[in-house]
């Protein structure tokens, strides 16, 4: 199966992620643009070369593409575009021209525009370090009230809005394109999402869209991962596997994660769904999806907000299980990786384990793995072993541990420090897994603390 995949930017959780599960079969075929055709924190992707590369493909049968790339050039600069709606829908009517030619499965998702809740620009537009808090309270009460009040001046609000209005317009065309089939699957995805705010008005004005002109199209909570579950979603078309949600803390499914805005139960069970799964079960499974949910409330780690962790014996799966470690947003539960670390992680059963930012994106991650070993037809085991390993050094070694000791200690990433302090967790877990012989090298990717990338 050859696959073409456009990732939303070039972060290593949406370019080399998708590689290095892909490699876990022989049989697939997952071809990228150039890394550096894409955007980053602050380029736009080169979307004239992008259409090049795509135009030169050969013979692909599937095609999953994040279409922010294509509109805006990546999804911050989704956010900080100032092309005009005409400009944009050119750009997209060239890119449908270009797959009509291909004769191909489509699976795509464009983002719903997120209204962050501080005062960090970084991925932003630049009033948004002075009124970035304002604007989504502006927008909450708006909402939920029906009018609201602001001291953001008239101007700044307006630019928020003409660029709001913009892209949804621009998704109001992609629905016109759902309901002419042109795509298998459309998503639409939720960042950063809140009980109101413009961003849940839009949303409930596309489902009514999609319903009433009865399209292939859906809306979900997330947005980094939702590549991810688009290639799970191509790759199992057609067959069936079962999956069974476990969870750590069922009596508390009903609470809503950070940055979502639906339970748990309906994250997972909305994740399983997007990825071409069927939810059932546990008797009736063919993969167990464990699940280590939170109580009363999400940890977050970049925020602070500690809560208690796993503190059981852990006892996994007779089945083939794969593992959602969610009990905190932005990193992994230290409690439940010191007993997964006692398991035997080179059993054939271990379909994979994720716990990185939201719960939406470490569902979406660990999905897609756990689907692309069930239905590889030439497996390389190997190639798990270095996605497994990859997902511990970032989800767990960096962003539960080493992150806050480096961001404590300098005010700038460092990368030999970096490297120091990542090292010993290496050596322990390359062991564990059988993978003592492969060099890694670490990198601040965006040149922020908030990511690594762990490369062969």
């Amino acid at each position: 199966m050859k696959i073409a995949f456009i990732p939303i930017d070039n972060r290593p959780v949406c370019y080399t992620l998708a590689q290095q599960i892909a490699k876990m079969d022989n049989g697939l075929e997952l071809l990228l643009p150039p890394r550096e055709m894409l955007g980053d924190l602050h380029k736009i992707a080169d979307v004239k070369r992008i259409f090049n590369w795509l135009e030169n493909l050969q013979d692909v049968d599937k095609v999953v593409v994040s279409l922010d790339t294509i509109a805006y050039g990546g999804l911050v600069p989704s956010r900080r575009s100032s092309d005009s709606l005409g400009k944009i829908k050119k750009r997209i009517e060239k890119f449908k021209q270009i797959l009509s030619e291909k004769n191909a499965e489509i699976y795509a998702c464009s983002s719903i525009m997120r209204i962050s809740n501080n005062n960090i620009n970084e991925e932003e537009k630049e009033y948004w370090s002075e009124y970035g808090k304002k604007i989504f309270e502006y927008s909450y009460n708006y909402h939920k009230n029906s009018i609201a009040q602001t001291d953001v001046p008239q101007e700044i609000l307006e630019d928020y809005i003409v660029t709001r209005n913009r892209n949804f317009e621009v998704n109001k065309i992609y629905i016109q394109w759902a309901q002419e089939n042109f795509f298998n699957t459309l998503v639409f995805s939720k960042d950063d999402c809140a009980k109101y705010g413009f961003n849940v008005i839009e949303a409930k004005v596309l489902a009514t869209l999609i319903a009433s002109r009865k399209c292939d199209a859906l809306i979900k909570t997330g947005a980094d991962e939702i590549p991810l579950s688009l290639l799970a979603r191509a790759i199992t078309k057609g067959r069936e596997v079962k999956i069974a949600p476990v969870y750590s803390e069922p009596e508390h499914v009903d609470k809503i994660s950070k940055y979502e805005d639906v339970s748990v139960k309906e994250s997972v069970e909305g994740q399983i769904e997007l990825a071409g799964g069927i939810v059932c079960e546990e008797k009736d499974a063919d993969i167990v999806l464990l699940v280590n949910n939170f109580k009363e409330e999400q940890g977050e780690l970049v925020m602070g907000v500690d809560v208690e962790g796993y503190n059981k014996e852990l006892i996994l799966h007779d089945k083939p299980y794969c593992i959602a470690d969610i009990l905190n947003a932005n990193g992994a539960d230290n409690g439940f990786v010191k007993q997964l670390l006692k398991q035997d992680l080179n059993s054939d059963n271990f379909f994979g384990y994720a716990g990185w930012n939201t719960t939406g994106n470490t569902l979406g991650t660990v999905l897609c793995c756990a689907l692309v070993k069930y239905f590889a037809s030439d497996f390389n085991k190997d190639a798990f072993k270095e996605v497994q390993l990859v997902r511990f050094l970032d989800d767990w070694v960096y962003q539960a541990n080493v992150r806050k000791k480096l961001k404590a200690d300098f005010e700038v990433p460092q990368l030999e420090a970096l490297q120091n302090e990542m090292k010993p967790y290496e050596e322990k877990l390359k062991e564990k897994l059988g993978l003592c012989c492969v060099e890694l090298k670490y990198t601040y990717p965006w040149n922020r603390f908030f990511e690594v990338e762990v490369s062969f």
